[in-house]
């Protein structure tokens, strides 16, 4: 089961890698307005997305198994553990929308600015810090 652990903590440290990067291209791109330098943008923005969504799912695969292995029972009374699973709900949302987010930059739909995308940035590294201190303390 330690293996199992392990992986879930690699596969989710490749997932966040790439939520802390797209939302910095998106940042770029809404301040660009070179045509050559904004297809460069859809073009790593894709790439990037698509990257991360089998650590995504690898990481989510070794969270159900761990939560299978350890029976739900034991942790259906620790309050950390469904706000942990209630944060990673939320982590999938902001995944999804960083893929709508791509779309619309692709269909050059993007109506946000640079000052947005900053502060959208900043979400992943919340979720990530969040749930590393529910994991880690478990406060409740």
């Amino acid at each position: 089961m330690l293996w199992v652990k392990a992986f879930h903590i690699i596969f989710m440290t490749a997932w966040f890698a790439g939520l802390f990067y797209l939302p910095r291209l998106f940042v770029h791109h809404a301040m660009t307005e070179d045509a050559a330098t904004i297809e460069r943008f859809k073009i790593m923005e894709r790439k990037l997305f698509f990257f991360v969504l089998p650590w995504a799912i690898l990481t989510i695969a070794m969270g159900i198994w761990m939560l299978i292995d350890y029976a739900w029972q034991a942790y259906s009374h620790m309050g950390w553990m469904h706000a942990k699973l209630m944060l990673v709900v939320f982590l999938v949302v902001y995944y999804a929308y960083c893929g709508k987010l791509m779309l619309d930059f692709k269909h050059d739909r993007n109506r946000r600015s640079h000052v947005f995308y900053r502060w959208f940035n900043e979400v992943s590294v919340l979720l990530l810090a969040a749930i590393v201190i529910l994991v880690t303390v478990k406060p409740f």
